[in-house]
């Protein structure tokens, strides 16, 4: 009888051993987990606009109009694209300046008092596009 008891008390020791690792290792588990759910939310943010100037709907004055983009991400201006529509429905493509900051996108034009839209298209460096319209209106 002594080797079964001896044998069922090293089963015993074994699984609470197994016990103990498996406490430990469930944190962490749990954590690792978290962490690669949300790195694609983190390493792959779209480019979404946090401001514009002109502000949407604004009065701004002309006949100098600047254009400064804001977004809250890096966008690739190579790729990226600034139209403006006229209030007869005519489209412009608008050359963008050089970019100071990575996450802005910059032009500027010349432009008699009317309404106008600022078409945005952004291409964010995780590969995807964003697209809005600015209303504005030159004074």
């Amino acid at each position: 009888m002594k080797p079964i008891q001896k044998g069922l008390g090293a089963v015993m020791l074994e699984a609470r051993s197994l016990e103990k690792m498996a406490k430990r290792r469930i944190p962490a588990a749990a954590g690792l987990l978290c962490a690669v759910l949300l790195l694609p939310a983190i390493a792959f943010a779209h480019a979404h606009l946090l401001s514009s100037t002109p502000a949407a709907n604004a009065t701004v004055h002309g006949p100098e109009v600047a254009f400064e983009l804001r977004y809250n991400s890096r966008v690739d201006a190579r790729h990226s694209v600034l139209t403006l529509v006229t209030g007869d429905g005519r489209t412009e493509p608008l050359a963008l300046d050089r970019q100071g900051n990575a996450a802005n996108l910059n032009a500027h034009a010349t432009l008699k008092p009317g309404n106008y839209t600022l078409r945005w298209q952004a291409l964010s460096t995780d590969g995807h596009i964003t697209r809005g319209e600015i209303p504005f209106s030159v004074r």
